[in-house]
């Protein structure tokens, strides 16, 4: 059994002693070291990750060589490559595990076919879906509304622990700005905390 997922789907439907027991019957654990890809372009999405412990990012190249984070997971997150999943095809996107992870894998087929046997599952993939959009647009909004400071003190008032854990070229990249103008931004700040606790 695996207590960590069945907390979280708690949170948003209620399953039978009987479903959750088929349904971990059906997760996968694995376990990645730092910097180790759990997918790269190419190849095909195998389904949802649910992060146990650790920290990835997903991520693409463009064409000036420069990688362009499109999402972070943290403990109790989903992770995948949609547009793979849903299309059947090569994804063109990193997941990448920033820290040493441990996560469960649920296959995609193996997730569908629970949906036959586990309506409330399907409920409950769709709430995450409705969730990650929301998310989505949220972080468009905020990239064409928001300066580049604004931006960063509203990441770091709702995702405080991201600032200990990710690295600061990555912070920037999600945030859409150059490390450079995030290590003056820091320093900034740094400075201003300095400066209060001196008076």
């Amino acid at each position: 059994m695996y207590p960590q997922l069945l907390k979280h789907i708690k949170r948003y439907v209620q399953l039978t002693p009987d479903e959750e027991t088929l349904l971990c019957e059906k997760l996968e654990f694995k376990k990645f070291k730092r910097r180790e890809f759990l997918l790269e372009p190419g190849k095909l999405c195998q389904g949802n990750y649910f992060i146990l412990k650790g920290c990835v990012r997903q991520y693409f190249v463009n064409n000036k060589l420069n990688e362009q984070i499109i999402q972070f997971g943290l403990e109790s997150w989903w992770v995948a490559d949609q547009d793979s999943l849903l299309n059947k095809q090569p994804s063109t996107c990193y997941i990448q595990a920033v820290e040493a992870t441990e996560l469960l894998v649920l296959n995609e087929k193996i997730r569908q076919s629970l949906f036959e046997e586990i309506p409330t599952l399907e409920s409950y993939f769709r709430i995450m879906m409705q969730k990650a959009f929301v998310a989505s647009q949220r972080r468009i909004g905020f990239i064409f509304n928001q300066t580049e400071e604004e931006r960063y003190r509203h990441f770091a008032s709702q995702f405080p622990d991201f600032l200990q854990r990710v690295p600061q070229y990555m912070l920037a990249s999600y945030l859409g700005f150059t490390p450079q103008f995030l290590s003056r931004l820091r320093g900034k700040r740094e400075s201003g905390k300095s400066e209060k606790s001196g008076k």
